[in-house]
């Protein structure tokens, strides 16, 4: 991250809650962070915490957008920048452009938002008891080892910095794996600041409905730290974290913390709905997840609708416009039990074969599939755990994720539709971030 950013002065905004939107406003009272970094009131830090999810919503479209074409889940065929059907599917990307730095900044932008409320809760003249700043505490290192995780699957092997609470003096550039060793433990200490919370916890917004009392925002975070162990490779602690989670086998697929959306005051809107069949809005399903898909998957029509003549730009083409939301306040979820679901799947290949099927069972039943009578070695149930997670997740950035982890991130797997189009398995470490 650019110290030129971190060390700026800027002005902190924030949300306010009006029935399930959110509504952006600044702060005229406490306008830096400085103001809010020493004798901070309850009311500075709880416009701290809302800012910090607010925060989380910058350039989440973008984020998705190119994880997502990276793993040729569907391509940018608008023709707005050459580059979304160019650099990111041929390579190599620009290290000072934009694909590569503007979701690196956005997502340090969550975690300075987070050590920012840190600080301030621990300077603050609002006579916290333990339990109340736990809370705090508890919440901010939730989101703030979820950017982190965020910019280190866009990073891979070329990493991320754990540390930038010191902007005179960041802390070093580490490998993906010491940075899910990193991630996972800021999880298990936010863990532990809310099991010593005030149950009453703090004030989120509608999104975390469900989620919004210190157990439960628990129950929250144990869903992210089961996601990392089973990016480690470590499927028993998967199972375990998920027993802890809000992970409920026969459960609502949609049941998790969500991003929410709204159209009045400064509020945003959902940026990665598209209006349907509308010129300008071709962003494209790849062909292949429609040609690969059953008969009968009733994702594909919730997902997708076909475009009448279909489109093309620079040499590629497709005929279904992506439609996996439905309008622009949609919410956009951190994380949910379908995915909980394909985790507990995945986890127990090897150990107990039997409950892995039942849980493929579950999420194909739910797309209108019969029960799975493929091959039930490991090497099939994983095939048939990562073609359903390819269905239920789609543009939820796991594909190119999955592909990676297990090694499958190939000409096999990543359609290379064009001469000079290659497989990419990371973003560069972005220039100024090398020159420090």
């Amino acid at each position: 991250m650019k110290k030129v950013i971190i060390k700026s002065v800027f002005v902190f905004v924030a949300l306010i809650f009006s029935s399930c939107e959110l509504d952006e406003i600044e702060n005229p009272n406490a306008p830096t962070v400085g103001s809010f970094a020493e004798g901070a009131s309850a009311a500075d830090i709880q416009l701290l915490a809302t800012g910090l999810e607010a925060v989380m919503r910058n350039d989440l479209a973008f984020h998705y957008d190119t994880v997502s074409i990276l793993g040729r889940e569907y391509y940018d065929l608008t023709g707005v920048d050459p580059r979304y059907t160019g650099e990111i599917l041929k390579g190599p990307l620009d290290n000072n452009g934009f694909l590569t730095t503007r979701a690196y900044a956005a997502w340090y932008k969550v975690v300075q938002s987070a050590n920012i409320l840190i600080e301030a809760v621990e300077n603050s003249v609002a006579g916290f008891s333990d339990q109340d700043k736990n809370a705090y505490y508890g919440y901010a290192k939730t989101l703030k080892a979820y950017a982190l995780l965020m910019v280190a699957n866009r990073q891979y092997t070329n990493g991320i910095r754990l540390d930038v609470a010191d902007p005179d003096n960041l802390g070093p550039n580490v490998g993906y794996d010491d940075a899910l060793t990193g991630i996972m433990s800021l999880l298990n200490e936010a863990n532990t600041d809310l099991s010593n919370a005030t149950s009453d916890f703090i004030s989120v917004s509608d999104g975390f409905a469900g989620f919004d009392t210190a157990a439960t925002f628990a129950e929250f975070n144990r869903a992210l730290a089961a996601r990392v162990a089973l990016y480690q490779g470590n499927n028993g602690m998967a199972l375990t974290l998920l027993n802890d989670s809000f992970f409920d086998i026969s459960g609502d697929l949609y049941n998790g913390p969500a991003h929410i959306f709204g159209l009045t005051g400064n509020d945003i809107s959902n940026a990665q709905f598209h209006v349907p069949l509308q010129s300008g809005q071709e962003f494209m399903v790849h062909d292949s997840w429609i040609a690969d898909a059953e008969a009968g998957d009733t994702r594909v029509a919730e997902k997708a609708i076909e475009l009448p003549g279909g489109t093309m730009f620079d040499g590629l083409s497709a005929d279904y416009q992506i439609a996996v939301y439905d309008s622009n306040v949609d919410p956009v979820y951190l994380i949910r039990n379908e995915e909980l679901i394909l985790i507990y799947a995945e986890a127990n290949i090897g150990t107990n074969n039997a409950e892995t099927i039942v849980a493929i069972n579950t999420v194909r039943n739910a797309a209108g599939l019969p029960d799975y009578v493929g091959p039930i070695d490991n090497a099939g149930l994983l095939a048939e755990v990562l073609n359903q997670r390819r269905y239920s997740l789609l543009a939820e950035g796991h594909r190119w994720v999955d592909l990676r982890r297990l090694g499958l991130l190939n000409a096999s797997n990543i359609p290379l539709d064009r001469a000079g189009d290659n497989v990419i398995d990371a973003f560069p470490t972005p220039f100024t971030e090398q020159l420090n």
